[in-house]
């Protein structure tokens, strides 16, 4: 198995959401957030999973990874963003001797096991480069590795941009994943019921 950490930020507010949580939403009566943690942890042995250490939202978060061996990471700074959650996954990964950091969203219903192992075992033919998951016509999404050489430079991130800074000065590995696994985020209530009438359910 590979040795790359995983990263799922689950320490957001879905304020787009207008007060229900889109980790939360079921997806083949799942929670997305449990089942992204699920096929994380088929990819990699080391899962880290950020939540918010107060608020609505962190109670049932928690409770929707029970029996999962993936390691919580309350923050105190969630609302600094997406920032906050990865300063704490390069922290926890660097703690582990990981090779990277993978970086992947859960509000992403689309991404499966296959995805994730193929990106950890892809990024480890050349760990000191980013590689950065498409759709099939390479538009760019997630997930996102982040080599060790670079977790000096996510430790020391701010605001909600999270590593777009990053990302911008390097020259990124694309790897296509099927369709639009790589690029299907779901934010706000009709984009989940426009992606569940899509897909039959």
């Amino acid at each position: 198995m590979s040795s790359v950490a995983i990263l799922i930020p689950a320490a957001g507010s879905s304020s787009r959401m207008r007060g229900a949580d889109k980790l939360m939403e079921p997806v083949d009566d799942e929670p997305v957030l449990r089942r992204v943690a699920r096929l994380s942890l088929a990819a990699s042995p080391l899962v880290f999973v950020t939540l918010p250490d107060g608020g609505p939202y962190a109670l049932p978060r928690k409770s929707a990874l029970s029996g999962l061996q993936v390691r919580l990471l309350p923050l105190s700074d969630a609302h600094e963003g997406m920032a906050a959650s990865l300063r704490a996954g390069a922290k926890m990964a660097g703690k582990h001797l990981a090779s990277g950091l993978m970086v992947v969203p859960a509000d992403m219903p689309e991404l499966t096991a296959p995805d994730l192992i193929t990106v950890a075992a892809i990024y480890e033919q050349e760990p000191d480069s980013v590689l950065r998951a498409t759709a099939s016509d390479y538009t760019p999404g997630h997930p996102v590795v982040f080599p060790l050489r670079l977790f000096p430079a996510l430790s020391v991130l701010s605001g909600d941009r999270g590593g777009q800074k990053i990302l911008q000065e390097e020259s990124a590995r694309l790897l296509p994943l099927p369709a639009r696994h790589a690029t299907t985020d779901l934010d706000t209530p009709e984009e989940w019921a426009e992606w569940r009438n899509r897909q039959g359910m």
